[in-house]
């Protein structure tokens, strides 16, 4: 008599909600005090980032001249991601993810603290920064399959979309705060001291992690070391939808969609002439809707593939019209929707694949999604960068949202057609003009 293995289940059971949360539920896994300390560090640390993250654009685009070269720097930052993010996802199955936040964010603040010393002194050139970003995008490679993981370890199943709902309301509102401090930093006493800020964040997040209560996280038995289990993750995502088609569709936003910030240094400089201030000014504002977009999100009673296509074209169709904005006002107000639509994307995607997702398996799944969304951006940056310079910044922003449009398109067409769907009009309803039914129906 032959014995049959069990199976081990594809998905870990889930948190389905199936009524819409209450407002006095928005900020529901803040009451977990493990993740109430990491979100107000994170707080601190995601403003101290988008400051670095416009004042090292910024420089570059002074130092150089050109859009291209910024478009080179995003390359440098994430190219590791697009080639190694991987193992990450394997060091986070495997090894405490918070010793891995923690090693990370320190080697992240050394880095911060160089870029400071050498731009205070005045020895700051485009060679250091390209090196000083590549560093930093192997950093990225261990920080961020632990750091999607490890939400799960501070918050449980039953908070996990909540929490990634705020972390990403968090990130945002650092979006809103940090650009336009930076912007300021980099007219009145220059860009070093927003590198020097970085740095000093990063510490705050490695001491936070420090005051986590080890005893009240949720932590995962970790995988032990084998042959194959890069491919097994690999294999895990291509059958199951809800994983593969959110990551298809974050390679092609990526790629396109995520290159805005290099368009906007185009746009601030040569379009509008607003400069530095300017520059962080329209950083802001698409925070600003970013925000919007994440808090909505936590909104939501459930998740489908549907939806998290249709934020993604509606983002391509907004910043195609942003793209012949005639003033800065109507550009800056355009960029506040496509926020929203982006960040209402990119967050619920990311819940979907996570609660798609077996924990045992979950880092290298997001590794893999990670490595798309990151990865795609060290194409996307000096691809449309050059483009700007070629074509002109408003042509390269057409293609920048015509392409996560035609993508959110096909991808819907293919579920419509796996799940035989079908259109059906109805003229008389003003609220409900298309529906989605199955065939036949």
């Amino acid at each position: 008599m032959t014995l049959t293995p069990p199976v081990t289940p594809l998905t870990a059971p889930l948190n389905l909600v199936t009524t819409r949360p209450p407002w006095s539920q928005t900020f529901s896994s803040l009451k977990i005090r493990n993740y109430r300390i990491f979100a107000s560090a994170n707080i601190l640390a995601v403003v101290a980032l988008w400051m670095q993250r416009v004042a090292q654009d910024w420089m570059v685009l002074e130092l150089s001249g050109s859009v291209t070269a910024v478009g080179i720097t995003v390359f440098m930052q994430f190219i590791p991601s697009l080639l190694l993010m991987p193992l990450g996802g394997i060091l986070a199955d495997r090894y405490s993810k918070r010793l891995i936040l923690m090693i990370s964010q320190g080697a992240a603040g050394a880095l911060a603290a160089l870029l400071a010393v050498l731009a205070l002194t005045g020895n700051l050139q485009v060679w250091h920064i390209y090196i000083i970003a590549f560093v930093l995008g192997l950093v990225v490679v261990a920080d961020q399959p632990a750091r999607q993981v490890f939400v799960n370890e501070l918050v449980g199943p039953a908070q996990l979309r909540n929490a990634i709902s705020l972390n990403s309301s968090i990130f945002q509102l650092g979006g809103m705060v940090g650009p336009a401090v930076s912007g300021v930093l980099i007219m009145a006493v220059g860009g070093g001291w927003a590198f020097a800020a970085n740095a000093a964040a990063c510490l705050v997040t490695v001491l936070s992690l420090l005051l986590i209560r080890t005893g009240e996280l949720v932590k995962m038995t970790p995988v032990k070391r084998a042959k194959g289990q890069l491919m097994e993750g690999v294999r895990y995502a291509l059958n199951k939808p809800t994983i593969v088609f959110p990551a298809i569709m974050a390679a092609v936003f990526a790629v396109f969609g995520l290159s805005l910030p290099v368009l906007m240094t185009a746009y601030a400089n040569d379009v509008f002439d607003v400069g530095a201030g300017g520059y962080g000014l329209l950083n802001t504002l698409v925070a600003v809707g970013a925000l919007g977009g994440a808090l909505a999100s936590t909104r939501f009673a459930t998740l489908r593939l549907r939806g998290v296509m249709s934020a993604a074209g509606a983002y391509g169709v907004v910043l195609m019209g942003a793209a012949f904005a005639p003033s800065m006002a109507t550009f800056g107000t355009v960029m506040v929707v496509a926020g929203f639509a982006s960040l209402l994307f990119l967050t619920s995607a990311n819940q979907l694949v996570q609660m798609s997702t077996n924990v045992s398996i979950r880092g290298r799944v997001m590794s893999l999604y990670i490595m798309v969304l990151i990865g795609g951006q060290a194409i996307g940056g000096p691809l449309m960068g050059a483009l700007a310079e070629q074509w002109g910044v408003q042509w390269a922003t057409v293609l920048a949202g015509g392409m996560p449009a035609l993508a959110a398109l096909a991808i819907a067409l293919v579920l419509a057609r796996r799940g035989q769907l079908t259109l059906r009009l109805d003229f008389r309803s003003a609220r409900h003009l298309v529906f989605i039914v199955p065939k036949g129906s």
